[in-house]
């Protein structure tokens, strides 16, 4: 019997390879194939979506807060990896988009 784990990975359309702790990676080159792809071509399926402009970035530990001024009388508070705040190079002031799926938001430079 194969778990369900197994057969959706087989229906998978990402390709992964293991590394020596055995953790799933992606390469690069494909992500940008399932992003579609460019990087300045935003195609993702969330499409609640807000521009605006970083107005505070706290970073606490592994976790970074990242509040956004929308265009729209608005402003909308992230909670994100400190990673991801330091990989996207946020900082006061920067024009971003908050790309909102379920219950989180993400932000997406």
């Amino acid at each position: 019997m194969v778990c369900s784990n197994r057969r959706r990975q087989s229906r998978s359309s990402s390709k992964t390879r293991r590394d020596a702790s055995n953790r799933r990676t992606v390469s690069a080159k494909e992500i940008e194939r399932l992003r579609g792809g460019a990087r300045g071509e935003h195609q993702v399926s969330a499409r609640n979506r807000f521009s605006g402009t970083v107005r505070d970035v706290k970073v606490e530990g592994l976790m970074a807060q990242v509040e956004v001024v929308v265009t729209e009388p608005a402003v909308l508070t992230a909670i994100v990896t400190a990673d991801s705040v330091n990989e996207l190079d946020v900082k006061r002031g920067d024009q971003i988009v908050a790309v909102i799926k379920a219950t989180s938001v993400m932000v997406e430079r």
